[in-house]
């Protein structure tokens, strides 16, 4: 069976809304985030990024990782991309050529846009947005997405999803990574297909079942 280790309020969420996509029965392990704790060491303190117990899945002490079948994988986008593969339908690519461009379209976002869009929900999680180092953060921040929104803008054009004309493991990498940055509607209202696109991706069961356990979660 599958075991995801991460809270759903963490980059495991991508994980989870893919399990749910899938249809696949998976174990929950959540590890939660070191920093979160006043002593993520203490004898009582709850499995953490920290933790003997975790660091023996992944050395790194990052959130999440998955085990399946005795395989480990640590990152959370190549997760996604290998349970597609694994579990096929139509979330999966269909040939070759898909497998790369759903590969192309998961690396553009881990690099051109999630390290902007992690500084705009970390400043949000750090309660710093209103004060003039968290605004000059978020602006810069937003200043460098535009590049990437103008190109998935274009991309969009004409088209509902971003690979095949249905919605793929590329659709649910890209979306989870373009929420960090939901906070700042100006961005998204200047690209409207970007906007209507999350909210395709946003309206699917599996989603919002996901986004259901995360809410119940301890902030």
């Amino acid at each position: 069976m599958l075991t995801i280790y991460g809270v759903y309020r963490s980059r495991a969420s991508r994980n989870y809304w893919m399990a749910g996509e899938l249809g696949i029965p998976f174990k929950s392990v959540p590890v939660i985030q070191a920093r979160r704790l006043a002593d993520p060491l203490a004898e009582d303190a709850p499995i953490n990024t920290k933790s003997a117990r975790f660091l023996a899945v992944n050395p790194m002490g990052l959130i999440p990782a998955i085990e399946d079948d005795g395989l480990i994988l640590t990152e959370s986008l190549a997760n996604n991309l290998y349970l597609a593969r694994k579990y096929g339908g139509p979330l999966a690519p269909s040939d070759v050529q898909e497998e790369g461009l759903m590969g192309n379209w998961t690396m553009w976002a881990a690099t051109e846009v999630e390290p902007h869009a992690v500084r705009i929900i970390l400043t949000y999680d750090d309660r710093a947005e209103n004060t003039d180092e968290g605004k000059a953060k978020i602006t810069a921040a937003v200043a460098a997405l535009g590049k990437a929104f103008a190109c998935l803008e274009n991309h969009l054009d004409g088209h509902d999803y971003i690979v095949g004309d249905r919605f793929t493991v590329a659709d649910l990498n890209l979306a989870e990574v373009f929420r960090y940055a939901m906070s700042q509607t100006e961005l998204f209202d200047r690209h409207p297909k970007v906007k209507a696109w999350l909210e395709r991706c946003q309206s699917r069961p599996a989603f919002k079942a996901m986004m259901e356990v995360r809410s119940h979660e301890a902030e």
